[in-house]
């Protein structure tokens, strides 16, 4: 009687159930990758099976009891996921931007475009400066000089006015000669005239009947009087005369002709040029 085999559970030949062993792990992992979906990106199929998680043919054989098998393409409807690491684009940092030379002060060229840039401007704003300075001393030397020039001719006029007024007088009518005179003088000088014709010159004018006229020499060319101006400023000035004096009196034979010369100061004030001192040199 032939003897009947039972095989268990686990007969049959290793090989043979290490392919049953796998086909099973490969279905379930198939399954269990069906139900989690796709997480943004291509669903893989499971390693050692297909899209249906039947396993898949090998492609190089069997190596040392292992079988390599290709994986399958995404399926339809997905994009491949292309992105590697560091295929980004990568921004500028902070260091990178600031450690960039300029378009041209990084360079040495164009520093000494930028120094040749702020000498021209240095330059430039130290002669306008310059200018203005001397615009401005200009302006004043003129101004002055203008001054000095009216001062000059104004304070001449009146020398000549005053010098007949002041060094001439009449007995008949001392008030008056002496009221003229006094038209002409300003500051200490008035003070002193008046002195000096009240105490002196008027009780000697009357005993003796004194007349003495003056008058300012012409130059033997012809012109103007013989004055000139010493010095100038725009509020005094110093004119030089040549004056002649005529006195008659009773105790003189006829008519007595006096040259002089006579230096007279003069001070500008409200009423215009004033004689402020008169001596006979």
């Amino acid at each position: 009687m032939a003897n009947t085999t039972t095989r268990g559970r686990g007969s049959g030949s290793p090989a043979r159930r290490s392919m049953t062993a796998a086909a099973r792990a490969a279905a379930k992992r198939a399954g269990q990758t069906g139900q989690t979906g796709q997480t943004g990106g291509a669903r893989r199929a499971a390693p050692g099976t297909d899209g249906s998680g039947r396993p898949a043919a090998a492609t190089g054989g069997a190596v040392a009891g292992r079988t390599l098998r290709a994986e399958d393409p995404p399926p339809a409807g997905t994009e491949p996921d292309w992105e590697a690491p560091g295929w980004e684009e990568a921004a500028p940092d902070a260091e990178s931007a600031a450690g960039a030379p300029a378009a041209d002060g990084g360079t040495p060229e164009g520093r000494r475009s930028s120094r040749r840039r702020l000498l021209v401007c240095a330059v430039l704003a130290v002669l306008t400066v310059a200018g203005l300075v001397a615009a401005a001393v200009l302006g004043t030397a003129y101004a002055n000089g203008r001054q000095a020039e009216q001062a000059r001719s104004g304070a001449l006029a009146a020398a000549r006015k005053a010098a007949p007024a002041v060094l001439s007088y009449d007995h008949r009518h001392l008030e008056r000669d002496f009221a003229a005179a006094r038209g002409h003088l300003t500051g200490p000088f008035l003070e002193e005239y008046r002195r000096t014709t009240t105490k002196v010159v008027a009780p000697t004018a009357k005993k003796y009947q004194g007349v003495v006229t003056a008058s300012v020499v012409a130059p033997p060319g012809g012109g103007g009087s013989a004055a000139s101006v010493v010095s100038a400023s725009p509020d005094r000035a110093v004119v030089l005369l040549f004056v002649n004096q005529v006195t008659r009196s009773t105790r003189v034979d006829g008519p007595r002709v006096d040259l002089n010369r006579v230096r007279m100061e003069l001070t500008r004030t409200s009423g215009g040029w004033k004689v402020s001192a008169v001596d006979a040199l």
